[in-house]
């Protein structure tokens, strides 16, 4: 009988054999199916006289191909590839909202300046006048194009973000439940096989989300933290990750972790991987980074034009007024925590100063800290207001103390609300308060190249007269206070002269070329009302600003190269990110696959195996039966 129980269990488990390798063959094109094998063991022995007989085999049970830790590292490596890849995606999409070309904000620019090179050649015609202002609402109207690129980038990055934290907090709900069937299981001492690859497969698609780090208990579940120590998962219980407003500032996006009825807001960095963190690092980090770089190209072109604009005079004879709108000054946004009841500001003091940047001010107890947030830089002030970076940071209402905190936002909303203020092309301050007479017994060595007004002084229009010395230099009689003093102490007195080298004193800018002859006189003072039609001196001021460094060092003319390079440089540092990140994840995926993936020559191999297995044992009990049964023949005689 003992012959017959062996073939029967050996036939029963190798037809189970048969039935497992026929299940990973009909699973091999399965997501997060692992190759399954069936475990034999003998079945003991029995003692007889002439020795130990063995009993047989039995199945131990059916286990997967699992390796935990390539499971785990294919994970992390898809989560990283994930935030990658959808980062370098939105910055494409981002890249294509800064054109170059005859389509770009660079073009836009120079169109603009450029512009005012017919006017300088004819002042008193209109259409020239008119062709300067359609230019200058182009270029706005580009900036407020923009800038519009930018916040509807910044809305759909927001949806998907909201989008993504719901299937979030599905996948949990999902696997909390998993855990709790393969919890359930655990009783019948074999492991659920099917349970585990779809928890694996949870996993590896909840990863792709955000990273997560994985604790197994005791009982077989496994509890999920989200960036670092968040609970997302704890057994049986799924908590939630919810999006909402930072409490400062409602333009920016705050990911929060929810438990028990308590929000505890999450760090962007603490995200590390999946699509949620690329999301947050491309909406929190590059958008404002870039529409902070856009706003100060707005802020500062603006300035720059207004206050050169403002030196002229119009076609009426009136001073100059702003060439584009004022934008308002940025209102500090204060934090939750602030107890008193303070309120700070910030606008341009200087143009070329202005770095590209948001700022925090602090007030503590030994006096104020303005803190540059693109790098963290501080810069310690007593009092405001005060200038930094180009900015003045004023108290606009007081009664802030020790501990308050404003975040400013100087270039947010600056190419968004950019307007062209003149409506008229009269309006248009072309003409020079100042004028240059030369003395009627000069050499003629030198030419007037320009001259007109590049600061608000005082004595402007103060009768001004330069004249030549025999070593080349020149003196200047009739200045005001606050000039430069002379290079030379004579007597008398003088400063060195270069050709095409601008000479500024009293608030003007005479350019002069050629060479100088002994004493040559230039005399520099109001220009008559009746010279307006034919004076471009500030015409010839706004042209150069072309070649005034305004972006840390770069000419006004080349401000959008700055900007583009920045993005540029950002696009490549994405792909590069992007490609190698993949390369890993694709590693380490084929890594898994080659424990738990199904070869579908390996198990044609295994199913002839057991094909012949199970057809010796059904001969073995054929055999046995027969012997079996001419015994019983025998015996019965």
């Amino acid at each position: 009988m003992s012959a017959l129980n062996i073939g029967a269990r050996a036939l029963s488990a190798n037809l189970a054999a048969l039935q497992v390798i026929g299940n990973n063959i009909a699973n091999v094109n399965t997501p997060g199916y692992s190759r399954q094998n069936v475990i034999q063991q003998t079945s003991g022995y029995q003692q007889m006289g002439n020795g130990f007989f063995g009993k047989g085999m039995e199945i131990a049970t059916v286990e997967r191909s699992h390796n935990e830790y390539l499971t785990r590292e294919s994970q992390k490596a898809g989560s990283v590839a994930a935030a990658d890849a959808l980062r370098y995606d939105r910055l494409q999409q981002l890249e294509s909202a800064f054109p170059t070309g005859a389509a770009g904000l660079g073009t836009a620019l120079n169109d603009m300046l450029n512009a005012w090179t017919d006017v300088t050649s004819s002042p008193g015609n209109l259409t020239a006048r008119t062709v300067v202002i359609a230019k200058g609402e182009e270029f706005a109207s580009r900036l407020r194009n923009t800038a519009s690129r930018i916040d509807s980038l910044q809305q759909t990055t927001r949806q998907q973000a909201e989008g993504v934290v719901k299937t979030i907090n599905g996948l949990a709900k999902d696997l909390a439940q998993v855990n709790t069937k393969i919890t359930e299981s655990q009783g019948s001492g074999h492991m659920p096989n099917d349970l585990l690859d779809q928890r694996d497969k949870i996993l590896g698609e909840l990863n792709k989300y955000v990273q997560t780090t994985n604790v197994a208990a005791d009982d077989g579940s496994v509890s999920v933290f989200v960036a670092g120590s968040q609970p997302l998962v704890l057994g049986s219980r799924a908590n939630a990750l919810a999006t909402g407003n930072d409490s400062t500032d409602a333009s920016r996006l705050v990911v929060s972790f929810v438990q028990g009825g308590v929000s505890t807001p999450i760090p962007d960095a603490a995200l590390n991987g999946g699509e949620l963190a690329g999301l947050m690092k491309f909406m929190n980090e590059d958008l404002v980074d870039t529409q902070n770089l856009l706003g100060r190209m707005a802020l500062a072109t603006a300035t720059t034009v207004n206050n050169q604009h403002r030196l002229g005079v119009d076609l009426q004879g009136n001073a100059g007024q702003d060439f584009f709108s004022q934008l308002a000054a940025a209102t500090g946004l204060a934090r939750p925590e602030n107890v008193g009841t303070g309120g700070v500001s910030a606008s341009v003091a200087n143009p070329q100063a202005l770095v590209a940047s948001d700022y925090e001010v602090r007030f503590e107890a030994g006096g104020i800290n303005v803190i540059r947030l693109s790098d963290g830089t501080s810069t310690p002030v007593p009092a405001l207001p005060a200038e930094v970076d180009g900015l003045t940071f004023n108290l606009d209402t007081p009664g802030a103390v020790a501990g308050d905190r404003f975040l400013v936002r100087p270039y947010e909303a600056a190419a968004r609300n950019l307007q062209v203020a003149i409506g008229a092309p009269d309006r248009l301050a072309a003409a020079s308060p100042v004028m240059v007479t030369p003395g009627t017994t000069n050499s003629g060595g030198l030419s007037v190249e320009s001259l007109y007004a590049s600061s608000p002084s005082a004595n402007l229009t103060d009768p001004v007269t330069i004249t030549f010395l025999a070593d080349g230099s020149f003196t200047a009689t009739g200045l005001g206070p606050g000039n430069p003093p002379p290079d030379n102490a004579g007597p008398p007195a003088s400063y060195n002269f270069r050709p095409g080298e601008p000479i500024t004193l009293n608030g003007w800018s005479l350019t002069l070329r050629g060479n100088p002859g002994t004493g040559d006189a230039f005399s520099i003072g109001a220009a008559p009302a009746g010279s307006i039609a034919q004076n471009a001196g500030n015409g010839n001021g706004m042209l150069g600003l072309r070649d005034l460094a305004t972006f840390d060092g770069v000419p006004l003319a080349d401000g959008y190269v700055s900007l583009f390079s920045d993005i540029g440089t950002r696009v490549q540092g994405a792909q590069f990110a992007a490609n190698f990140s993949s390369n890993i994840a694709s590693t380490a995926e084929a890594a898994r696959a080659n424990v738990a993936g199904v070869n579908l020559d390996e198990e044609a191999a295994r199913l002839l195996q057991y094909q012949q297995a199970y057809q010796a044992s059904a001969k073995f009990l054929q055999i046995a039966q027969s012997t079996f049964d001419s015994l019983l023949q025998t015996v019965g005689r």
